[in-house]
């Protein structure tokens, strides 16, 4: 069986590729469209698929099927988990018709909620909607994605899955590179201009990306012979079991999606505020997918697993280890975007019709969202804890409460504090719902804190201050290279180098502490007891 570790990297590594890729696709968007009118549209409409997406395919459905799934397997063969992939399918497919049919009919309702600072822009209103309606049938490939990817991920192959995003950003860079070959992103155009051509063809290019990521997947689960065959058979009671989990997921699994909803919402009546809160998201993004997704996504089908077989004392051991590994990655990630937020994104953005005060208000977002990276990451590894023992209700409610404090607090705070508001509302809420999320797990005995990962946080923690000091000053040196308004060349080795030793200096004061113990996610333990022993106090040595 493939070792955690190691199907972590896989699914981090492509996931690093394509938010890689991902972040030229947002340079050149930002180059071409800039934070005006059809750079606002584009997001707000290729949002609404989106969020359908993480509630109905990625977020619910996963979270409930892939479970299900193993559970099948291990209980009555691969025959019977083949129909039940079959019987789910058909069941996906109907839903996503159910539900995409009348989303695009009534669009306009649709993005007048999400968007409501649009109504007072009748041109940049209906071009939103247009390119809601153009973008949805990506909505339909990517659930079908999502199945696929389950069925994959239960038998403990990731790669496809987590490469299939790759296909995406290089259909829109392809996209945005023949806009700018033709003239676009000289200046911010107005809606009903040659920017809105820009917004039909991106548009049209996501559609084409949801297709070619289908036939990867398609491929890839018939080399193995897992490719699911629909059909309709409601008398499996699995899919009864399917929908009743997947109900409080369509809530849990899509709360962080719900979470930029909101703020979409609040910030639509500062022009320009969606573009700038959507960089910055994009880019603490980077480190959450990495590592936080990348982890849920392996963490699932192993507990459900170790679960399935009975091996319960192996729980503990997983979810502690994981998030050692997890933190491990994800302190330092926070403190260097939170530290060099602005030439980041003056490095990366700053072209075309982004301007240098596109830059800076970015920036300002990109720092406080920084600050709640560690609690997303946290809460991907311990969202597993309760979705791999059937329990969907528990996050849904604890997602439910976090949603709320996030709406308040946006509400409470946006007289004072502005669009800004939004992403600091999104950190406050993200620690509160994994600090609820670890409380009850520990309440509950499905998890504790092992002396191994007691001893190690504070050296993390030592490592990651360490190497923050030195980016801080690195960081000053970095801004008087970017005000000499020195070559974009320039720029970008300045910052890949500064990144390159503060990764250096962390991994190597990580290794010298012995704050992460790699060789425990390789591998399963030989003796039982190694788990057994995983909560007992704290002893003397590494």
């Amino acid at each position: 069986m493939s070792s955690l570790l190691g199907n972590v990297l896989t699914v981090g590594g492509a996931t690093l590729a394509s938010r890689v890729l991902g972040f030229v696709r947002d340079a050149l968007t930002a180059a071409v469209l800039g934070g005006g009118p059809v750079a606002d549209a584009f997001v707000v409409a290729f949002r609404l698929p989106n969020l359908f997406r993480r509630l109905f395919a990625e977020g619910a459905f996963a979270a409930a099927f892939v479970p299900l799934l193993i559970e099948t397997r291990e209980e009555s063969g691969a025959s019977a988990a083949a129909r039940f992939a079959g019987a789910a399918l058909a069941a996906l497919a109907l839903l996503v018709v159910v539900v995409s049919i009348p989303a695009m009919i009534f669009a306009p309702a649709l993005v007048r909620l999400l968007a409501p600072g649009f109504v007072d822009d009748p041109a940049k209103f209906d071009l939103t909607v247009t390119l809601a309606r153009i973008c949805f049938p990506y909505l339909a490939c990517i659930s079908i994605v999502a199945l696929m990817a389950g069925v994959l991920a239960a038998e403990r192959r990731f790669l496809a899955a987590a490469a299939a995003p790759i296909l995406l950003n290089t259909i829109l860079i392809a996209t945005l590179g023949t806009l700018l070959v033709f003239g676009f992103g000289h200046a911010r155009a107005p809606v009903g201009h040659a920017g809105a051509d820009a917004g039909f063809a991106l548009s049209l290019a996501v559609a084409l990306a949801g297709l070619a990521q289908v036939a990867l997947l398609v491929v890839a689960t018939a080399r193995v012979g897992l490719l699911p065959i629909p059909r309709f058979d409601r008398s499996d009671g699995r899919l009864a079991r399917l929908a009743a989990r997947a109900g409080p997921g369509l809530v849990s699994g899509g709360l962080v999606e719900l979470n930029v909803v909101v703020g979409t919402v609040i910030a639509s009546a500062d022009p320009g505020a969606v573009s700038w809160l959507y960089y910055a998201d994009r880019l603490y993004q980077l480190p959450l997918g990495v590592v936080g997704i990348a982890m849920g996504q392996v963490l699932l089908p192993e507990l459900s697993s170790v679960l399935a077989g009975r091996d319960r004392d192996r729980v503990h051991d997983v979810q502690n280890r994981a998030l050692e590994f997890a933190l491990a990655l994800a302190l330092p990630a926070a403190l260097a975007l939170w530290l060099l937020a602005d030439p980041i994104v003056v490095v990366l953005f700053r072209r075309g019709a982004f301007t240098l005060a596109d830059a800076h208000q970015a920036a300002r977002a990109l720092e406080v969202l920084a600050l709640g990276l560690p609690a997303f990451v946290a809460a991907k590894v311990f969202a597993p804890g309760f979705f791999a023992r059937g329990d969907t209700r528990t996050p849904m409610w604890i997602g439910a409460l976090a949603v709320g404090l996030n709406i308040a607090l946006a509400l409470a705070l946006r007289p004072t504090l502005g669009w800004i508001a939004v992403a600091l509302a999104t950190t406050v809420a993200g620690w509160f719902g994994a600090l609820a999320m670890a409380a009850e797990l520990l309440r509950r005995g499905h998890w504790c804190l092992d002396g191994q990962l007691l001893r190690r946080l504070p050296r993390l923690a030592l490592a990651a201050l360490a190497m923050a000091a030195v980016v801080a000053f690195g960081g000053r040196g970095l801004a008087a290279v970017l005000a000499s308004g020195t070559a974009p060349w320039v720029a970008i080795a300045a910052l890949a180098a500064l990144v390159i030793v503060g990764v250096a200096l962390f991994a190597g004061l990580v290794l010298a502490l012995k704050g992460v113990d790699a060789r425990a996610l390789r591998a399963r333990p030989r003796d039982p007891a190694a788990a057994l022993d995983a909560c007992s106090p704290p002893a003397d040595g590494a």
